[in-house]
């Protein structure tokens, strides 16, 4: 069957199948070519991260296959790579710091994983994907300075070669201090090696930038050469840690093993996780989207991250998201489609059944220079300094979240982080405005001024804002205020309702309330400009049953049910009352900012 053949509904669930459709040669070619260069940075990273989760390095090469051509499959962005990144490993890191045993933290990031995608997938379903718009990135930004302050202090052992301290639970801090103090002090070779490799990623970044040559796989050299040294002075023999063996084969599919108490203990950090790791990949999308001018689809978005998470915990994969690195990568080496990923994999998976022989003689302490070094392009200052500067609201998040991601831990600072962010989000968004209107006599409808004296048998407000429950304690005092202002003489009060967003069955509840008591001292209410939202409440909660059909304006496309109309419908209601209104109720409302 064709891709034209497949209905346009079903293709939105597979976009890497959808782009076979226009798929040629020339994608092949550059998918081909980003995908292979993806593969060449993945490989030493896929390592690098698995020895930050503290388990074996082979685990971080099938994440590297396994959730990159998922992910890939699914992915709503066409350059986005899944797989291992620093911040997941780091939070996975803190997940399983209570686990002693090689082989618990190996069977508990599988479960994480199945647990990360479990609710991802539940996202997904309940279309929660845009309530990520809702969460600052202010939060992500503080997570990453935390987290890669934390990254660099966890490497320090493997860069210098001292012996870890401490228990399985103690805080990381206390754990630090004591493999600083009495971790046997700096070991000369393997430090060696771990500022050697530092150097040399740093040297071969700069001939890069000289010579222009942008893909060029530092990392992979460097790894290679430190290898290859590695084996040929017996670095081993000398005190200098190593990898160890990689096996060169796929792992068979598999159940993840659960055990109910372990689910328990896993369970807010897999909630973290998850939280963290559809923040980490919508922004690296948005990212790439904002540079090719494609259109995401969040919700899709969070099923791809969804699905490489769950599909992976069958094959022993870790939890991972989308990589910023690998992703940056992809796009700079001209990545077409979401086939440059499923290339990716392949190549990760090539690479591992040809050099895993060889891998054994990695050093811990090159892969330690370069997760330092990755740590330092993981912060981006420019970032930094801007969400520091910008608001109270902005630099209180990031340092929260950057704080606690060492003093608690990295996992719960993401819940922090979000959690705050609502917490000061919502008070800004519930806050609602009210300005008072006056028709002057060109016709225009506009803000009243400290000299303008309105007609006292009609009064003439505007609502702008929020109008949910997150506002109640605003719209009712605005309302109040309306009240307040009505003297014995007033007739009719003008509402203009077009600026109200985001109506529900609380704010109309207000609305409703403040209208009985207009009617009970026969005060006639006119709604102006009212949106279809709220028109459709007021209709289902039977509260437009008792507006008159004449004071109630819609808002329509030709502005028939805006304020100018409202206001002459006012002034003829209260022209019986006020020799005023009789002489503006012959007159033409013309418009005005409000109108």
């Amino acid at each position: 069957m064709t891709t034209a053949a497949l209905g346009p509904r079903f293709l939105r669930y597979f976009p890497a199948v959808a782009a076979l459709k226009t798929y040629g040669w020339t994608e092949l070619r550059a998918d081909t070519l980003a995908g292979v260069t993806v593969a060449a940075v993945a490989v030493p990273q896929a390592m690098a991260y698995a020895m930050v989760a503290g388990i074996p390095p082979q685990y971080g090469l099938y994440t590297a296959i396994v959730m990159t051509a998922v992910g890939a499959f699914f992915d709503s962005s066409r350059q986005l790579i899944n797989g291992p990144t620093n911040a997941i490993s780091i939070a996975t890191l803190s997940a399983l710091a209570g686990i002693s045993s090689v082989a618990g933290r190996i069977e508990a990031a599988v479960l994480l994983a199945f647990l990360v995608g479990a609710i991802q997938l539940g996202i997904t379903l309940l279309r929660l994907g845009d309530l990520t718009r809702f969460i600052s990135h202010s939060v992500i930004v503080g997570f990453t300075l935390g987290a890669s302050a934390l990254l660099v202090l966890d490497q320090l052992k493997n860069l210098l070669g001292l012996t870890p301290q401490g228990g399985p639970h103690d805080h990381f801090l206390w754990s630090f201090w004591l493999t600083v103090t009495q971790g046997g002090g700096l070991h000369g070779p393997t430090a060696l090696v771990g500022l050697v490799t530092i150097v040399a990623i740093l040297v071969i970044r700069w001939f890069k930038a000289r010579l222009g040559l942008t893909l060029l796989p530092e990392f992979l050299l460097v790894l290679g050469g430190a290898a290859g040294i590695s084996a040929w002075l017996g670095l081993e023999g000398n005190g200098v840690r190593i990898v160890g063996s990689i096996p060169a084969h796929f792992p068979r599919p598999a159940i993840p093993t659960f055990h109910p108490l372990l689910v328990a203990d896993l369970a807010t950090s897999a909630l973290a996780i998850a939280t963290l790791g559809l923040l980490e990949a919508i922004a690296m999308a948005k990212a790439i989207a904002a540079q090719t001018r494609q259109k995401l689809d969040l919700n899709q978005q969070c099923l791809s991250e969804g699905l490489a998470n769950f599909v992976g915990s069958f094959f022993q994969c870790m939890p991972g998201s989308g990589s910023l690195t690998r992703s940056s990568i992809n796009q700079q080496a001209g990545a077409r489609t979401q086939w440059s990923g499923v290339i990716a994999a392949g190549g990760v998976l090539a690479t591992m059944m040809l050099l895993a022989p060889y891998a054994r003689f990695v050093p811990r302490a090159a892969l330690a220079g370069i997760l330092i070094v990755t740590c330092w392009r993981m912060v981006d200052r420019a970032a930094l300094a801007w969400h520091l500067r910008a608001t109270k609201f902005d630099a209180a998040i990031v340092v929260v979240t950057a704080v606690s991601a060492l003093a608690i831990s990295v996992e719960f600072c993401v819940l922090i982080g979000v959690f705050l962010s609502f917490l000061l989000t919502v008070p800004r968004a519930g806050r609602m405005r009210i300005v008072e209107l006056v028709l002057r006599p060109n016709g225009l409808v506009d803000q009243r001024g400290p000299a303008d004296h309105p007609c006292g048998g009609v009064l003439v407000f505007a609502l702008e804002g929020e109008m949910f429950f997150g506002s109640t304690a605003a719209l009712e005092s605005h309302l109040e205020a309306v009240e307040a202002r009505t003297l014995v003489g007033t007739r009719v009060v003008v509402l203009q309702m077009r600026q109200v967003r985001s109506p529900d069955a609380v704010g109309a509840h207000q609305l409703a309330w403040f209208l009985e008591r207009m009617r009970s001292r026969n005060i006639q209410v006119v709604l102006s400009g009212v949106p279809d939202e709220l028109h459709a409440i007021l209709d289902n909660t039977g509260i437009s049953d008792d507006i008159p059909e004449t004071s109630l304006f819609r808002d329509l496309p030709d502005r028939s049910g805006g304020v100018p109309h409202a206001v002459r419908e006012a002034y003829r209601l209260a022209q019986g009352h006020c020799p005023e209104c009789r002489r503006f109720a012959g007159s033409t409302a013309a418009g005005g900012q409000y109108a």
